[in-house]
């Protein structure tokens, strides 16, 4: 039987690959992976390999990553929708005690262990933790609602609210 660590411990998480990407400065990065059109690739260590099997014709993947680069100190954060500071946890910030980054990409080709990918915003180098397919039928919720953004983008409609 295996130990489950209790949740007052430490977990041991290594990488399974890294990002390869044109980004070489975190303000190189786009905003949010989804709205850009970047591609890049999913480089896996040789040994994971199998755990690709039947992937293709998997249109979108979950790519967990390690964000190296943020400040994880940083318990509160101004996002680009504006001026207002939020808690770490209700923004998508980089910048967390544990910095998982959990990006939505388009597989375009699996060469390998290489993944070709469409939707990278991560730096280049960044360690890959795992990768995961995306289910329209059961990752999607249409009627969740995203809190103070969606008042954010509310006002930006209406011209109410200037830019950071």
């Amino acid at each position: 039987m295996r130990s489950v660590p209790n949740s007052k411990g430490r977990f041991t998480v290594f990488p399974i690959g890294v990002v390869r990407s044109s980004f070489k400065r975190v303000d190189d990065c786009p905003f949010q992976g989804a709205r850009a059109a970047t591609t890049g690739e999913i480089v896996l260590k040789e040994r994971f390999q199998p755990a690709l099997k039947d992937l293709e014709g998997v249109s979108h993947l979950y790519l967990l990553t390690f964000m190296h680069a943020a400040d994880r100190k940083r318990l509160q954060t101004v996002t680009p929708h504006g001026p207002e500071v939020h808690g770490t946890f209700a923004t998508r910030s980089p910048h967390r005690p544990n910095p998982i980054g959990l990006t939505v990409v388009e597989l375009l080709k699996i060469d390998g262990c290489r993944l070709r990918v469409k939707g990278v915003d991560c730096l280049d180098g960044t360690p890959v933790i795992d990768i995961k397919p995306y289910n329209p039928e059961i990752d999607a919720f249409p009627r969740a609602v995203a809190g103070w953004y969606e008042k954010v983008m509310r006002k930006k409609k209406r011209g109410k609210v200037d830019p950071p």
